[in-house]
């Protein structure tokens, strides 16, 4: 699948709303902060008038950090990021709609094998609790 612009966390608020209002997975190699969006605002289609069809699926965004203290100079932070992004790519059907996803990536990530990396993924993404309709 496709990692779409619509999916990055681009703005440094969103970052810091994820991190300060959203919940904790540690798993090991990474780790994985998550925060349910409000979903009282409608996202219309364009060019779409029929309002019944109109009406798309909030998206799952995400963000991506790697640290000089905690992966090293850049190649490994490079190869840290690369790396969560195509297990996120790879896996985002898991992943609630409308969720915004911050992978922090440590050392060990880039030490690990690759389907270590998805196996704790999968297993962090079954954690998080879906948004509950009031």
């Amino acid at each position: 699948m496709r990692f779409r612009p619509d999916q990055h966390l681009r703005r440094q608020h969103d970052f810091r709303a994820v991190r300060e209002r959203g919940r904790r997975i540690d798993c090991g190699a990474f780790t994985l902060w998550w925060l349910q969006r409000e979903s009282t605002a409608k996202f219309p289609l364009p060019g779409v008038n029929d309002p019944a069809v109109a009406i798309s699926p909030p998206v799952t965004r995400v963000g991506v950090v790697a640290s000089t203290a905690a992966v090293g100079p850049a190649v490994q932070r490079n190869r840290a990021k690369r790396r969560l992004r195509s297990v996120f790519r790879h896996h985002q059907q898991l992943v609630p709609a409308g969720c915004d996803l911050l992978l922090v990536a440590r050392g060990a990530v880039n030490r690990i094998p690759y389907t270590d990396v998805e196996q704790k993924f999968i297993g962090a993404c079954r954690r998080i609790e879906p948004a509950k309709d009031n």
